[in-house]
């Protein structure tokens, strides 16, 4: 029998070998030396530490549990023993003794399954373990709030875990006791024997002292969570009816407890355990679920107000502080400032800096005239700022990355070794347009042109959004670069990005983890090759980070010194801030407390601290020493470029449309509730919120910020509109300029009424439409200029069966007023020209053509003059080229416009 049990024995230790140990080991050495590589290894080591700790501890002592009760429950000789006979020619199997086998390998079993449950709670352990007071009080308790954040789910999860020990063990032993003949239920009767008795007695007492425990601390605490009234929080019903419900309760738990063990001495356990049970239960249902739906619809609901009102400003209170909106400034506007041509002048940086290019048009175009092959994808266009030639300017930009599923041909040589990265950026003013409707492009073409003092010295991406597959670099294989004409450029990466190949058996778990035998048979691969891998910035955050929320949106910047690099900003948050709003995705509280900066081609990473003051971004910072660095430590080149991010931005500028009023009665009658408007798009609906380069009122400089206008509930006026600052010191701060009550202000959706009935837009628009091309209408923009709107949306023309949308008209309004006009710079002149007698090209810049040369000052000669028209016929041709998609002849006439502007050059 041994013999015969020795091969199957050998066959599952290979078996767990080649399937669990191996990929295990591949797995493990992966992510220890990739966090290595961003020498964040003690995210990893103690991550891991951790979970082994939880798993041995919590495992060991469930099995030990477990193990030792069924013991106790099979001590002794069994009378008469159960018997089950499964067939004619099979004996009978004694039950008991079969379980009695079982007993070590079903302990182990559990033990297994209990300390993996165990050890995936190893980030509230490491909280707990480092908690920081937040120094705020719960109304109610007066606890600090840190113990909800940090101590109260640690003490959740250690009565969970408890709790399932004890109801597991009970039910493991009872079946033990059955078939072992001490228990013996008949039909009018329960006998259990009495050593028997006083074990399930004890066993079924300590889910009731567990019980109680948990009503008492639990519980308790989590009234401060309710949703019973009208507020989330305890409410009048929550302290009044179901709170005392709650401590009686876990009174009686113990005093059932008590109960069991009288009737387990007594040897009466049957009676006794129903009557605790009993009781119990009934006492929960009618104090806990009977008694406050009574008082909340007979006491509370006729006067749900009067009750409510201290519960309702502590919730108000609560939100405004975890989700940040306590600290908002409020400024009040007259609302009475008439624009004018002056007006213009004064504020000529915002001017400067109006948003014609949206970002879907514009990413159609970049996509049409720079992604310049098939495998390179713009897949997102982000607002940023530069200093250009002396002027502050908005810019939209975009990442020129490599889509592998565009290769058209996809091999492993082709996927991991030549195309490994992608290369450079396109960016525009978006402000500037050609006399084509096309964007004025600061940066273009590959290698990257650019227009002034701003440079890409590095452009190659090796981390990216679209980086997600793994690529090996310093391999035998030319690693593509970029084309130029009909020949290609190839690179060797010098970054220290990535993890050394190394030797065989790094070389055969890398092949492992990746799952391709290629790598460990591949002669192009050496032992100096370096493998980059997680290179998806979200995804290589996350992984390194896993504790932080990212935002939706990462963005690149161009650093002073030409590299690229990404940043992508990170929320702590938490779903146990007492008394406040809870979101859709469970959370109560939330701060942008980290900016991840992520070098475009080494991958390095590193986390700024931006938000130092909060506690749980400080716990974290005693869990993993080392990986955080305070803001100030970020050079002032990145810094010039954080912006306030998206996500937290929406969810502050949706709830303070309602906890702007702080006043419990206010808030409770909704009497001055706003809403965010929003752009309908066929997909989704997007809140109306811009970034825009403006001075603010009674601000002395320009300054980017991020811009959301809010009208009255169910209402199309303007109520007040908020900003989030972007700049320097101020950066982070929230404000809110507040129109009169009394006075009417157009808000976004009465401005496009007025925008569709004007019967000379929609005259044109129509021959358009009437013409095959579609007509795109852009994102309306609300412009504040001193304490007035101005309202601007353009309008784009794309032709029937072409990709390229032009810019063609530009709609501006203001009050009554609306106008539509080739240029901003007319609109502007047809609206505000009787004002002043200042010409207009003094308040907004003059259109101008992308690319084409200078204009000769003063005398030229005929040669000269014969050159420069020849340059404009070439440049036109290249355009044409363009819109056409015949990328030969676009590529033929730079070539010759080249060749004639240096030709130019050696004549003057």
């Amino acid at each position: 029998m041994r013999r015969s049990r020795a091969p199957l024995t050998v066959a599952i230790a290979i078996a767990v070998i080649l399937f669990i140990v191996i990929p295990a080991a591949g797995g493990f050495f992966a992510d220890l030396w990739w966090f290595r590589e961003l020498n964040y290894q003690v995210v990893f080591i103690k991550n891991l530490t951790t979970r082994a700790l939880l798993f041995l501890a919590a495992g060991g002592v469930a099995s030990a549990v477990l193990f030792l009760n069924l013991k106790l429950a099979q001590r002794g000789v069994v009378p008469e023993p159960v018997l089950v006979k499964m067939g004619e020619a099979v004996e009978p199997v004694d039950i008991a003794g079969m379980a009695q086998r079982l007993r070590k390998p079903v302990s182990i079993f559990f033990g297994v399954f209990f300390g993996l449950g165990a050890s995936a709670t190893w980030d509230t352990v490491l909280q707990w373990y480092h908690r920081t007071p937040f120094g705020i009080s719960d109304p109610i308790f007066q606890r600090d709030i840190g113990y909800y954040v940090f101590t109260l789910p640690a003490l959740s999860v250690v009565l969970g875990l408890l709790s399932t020990l004890a109801f597991i063990t009970l039910l493991a032993v009872v079946p033990v006791y059955f078939f072992r003949g001490d228990v013996v239920v008949a039909p009018r009767r329960l006998r259990i024997e009495p050593a028997a008795g006083v074990h399930l007695a004890i066993l079924l007492a300590i889910p009731f002292v567990l019980t109680a425990f948990r009503l008492w601390f639990v519980d308790t605490s989590g009234l401060l969570y309710s949703t019973t009234g009208p507020l989330t929080g305890a409410s009048y019903t929550d302290l009044h009816a179901t709170l005392p419900a709650i401590r009686i309760s876990a009174v009686l738990a113990l005093v059932a407890a008590v109960v069991v063990l009288v009737g387990g001495a007594r040897r009466q356990l049957g009676w006794y355990g129903f009557l605790a049970i009993g009781g119990y239960m009934a006492v929960a249902v009618i104090g806990r679920g009977v008694v406050p739906t009574i008082m909340q619809k007979f006491v509370v609901a006729p006067t749900e107000l009067t009750r409510e009102e201290p519960y309702l400003a502590h919730h108000v209170a609560a939100t405004r502080h975890a989700w940040g909106i306590d600290s908002v400034e409020s400024r009040d506007l007259e609302g009475q400032t008439n624009l004018t041509m002056a007006s213009l002048r004064a504020n000529a940086p915002t001017i400067d800096n109006v948003r014609l290019w949206d970002r879907e048009p514009l990413l159609r175009t970049f996509g049409q005239l720079q992604e310049i092959r098939t495998y390179y994808d713009f897949i997102n266009v982000d607002d940023d700022r530069y200093w250009i030639d002396g002027k502050y300017r908005q810019v939209l930009l975009a990442p020129r990355e490599l889509n592998p599923e565009s290769l058209p041909t996809r091999t492993f040589i082709n996927e991991h070794l030549t195309f490994t990265h992608g290369m450079g950026l396109t960016m525009s003013p978006v402000n500037q347009v050609t006399t084509q409707g096309l964007p004025v492009l600061l940066i273009q073409d590959l290698p990257p042109a650019s227009i002034g003092a701003l440079k890409v010295s590095r452009p190659q991406i090796y981390y990216g959004e679209l980086t997600n597959n793994y690529v090996f670099v310093g391999t035998r294989q030319r690693e593509f670069d970029f084309p130029a004409g009909e020949e290609n450029v190839y690179t060797t990466y010098t970054g220290t990005g990535g993890v050394t190949v190394g030797n065989i058996f790094r070389r055969s778990l890398l092949s492992l983890y990746f799952g391709s035998s290629k790598i460990l048979l591949s002669g192009d691969i050496t032992s100096e090759s370096r493998v980059l891998y997680n290179r998806n910035i979200v995804g290589r955050v996350r992984k390194a980070l896993p504790f932080l929320r990212l935002d939706r949106d990462p963005y690149m910047v161009v650093a002073e010194d030409g590299t690229l690099k990404w940043i992508q900003d990170a929320y702590t948050t938490t779903s146990r801030y007492p008394y406040s709003y809870r979101s859709p995705d469970n959370a109560t509280y939330m701060r942008n407390s980290v900016k991840v900066v992520i070098d475009a081609y080494d991958g390095s990473l590193t986390a700024y601290v931006s938000a130092p003051n909060d506690p749980i971004i400080q716990t974290w910072s005693k869990v993993f020493p080392g990986i955080f660095v305070p803001l100030d430590s970020m050079s002032q080149d990145l810094r010039a470029h954080i912006r306030y991010p998206d996500d937290i931005f929406r969810m502050q500028t949706a709830l303070y449309t309602t906890y702007h009023m702080d006043q419990p009665v206010d808030f409770y009658n909704r009497e001055d509730q706003w809403q965010v408007p929003v752009v309908t798009r066929p997909d989704e609906a997007v809140p109306f919120m811009r970034h825009i380069i403006m001075r603010l009122p009674d601000e002395p400089e320009a300054e980017f910020i991020y811009m959301a206008p809010f009208t009255p509930r169910g209402k199309d006026n303007l109520a007040a509109w908020m900003v989030a600052r972007n700049d320097g010191a101020n950066y982070g701060t929230l404000r809110v300029y507040k129109f009169p009550r009394q006075s009417l202000i157009f808000g976004p959706r009465q401005i496009e009424n007025r925008i569709n009935q004007d019967t000379d837009i929609a005259r044109q628009v129509s021959l358009w439409d009437q013409r095959g091309s579609e007509v795109i209408r852009g994102d309306l923009l609300v412009i504040p200029i001193d304490e007035a709107l101005l309202y601007v949306q353009p309008l784009y023309l794309q032709a029937e069966g072409g990709r390229i949308p032009e810019l063609k008209r530009v709609l501006v309004a203001y009050e009554n007023q609306v106008v539509m006009r080739e240029t901003l710079e007319q609109a502007l002149q047809a609206l505000f020209a009787g004002g002043s007698d200042a010409p207009l090209s003094q308040v907004v810049p003059a259109i101008t053509e992308a690319g084409a040369p200078p204009a000769a000052t003063g005398t030229a000669s005929p040669e000269l003059q014969q050159m420069v028209g020849e340059a404009r016929r070439l440049y036109q041709s290249a355009l044409d080229a363009q819109r056409e998609g015949d990328w030969t002849r676009y590529g033929e006439e730079i070539r010759r416009l080249g060749e004639l502007l240096e030709r130019m050059g050696r004549n003057q």
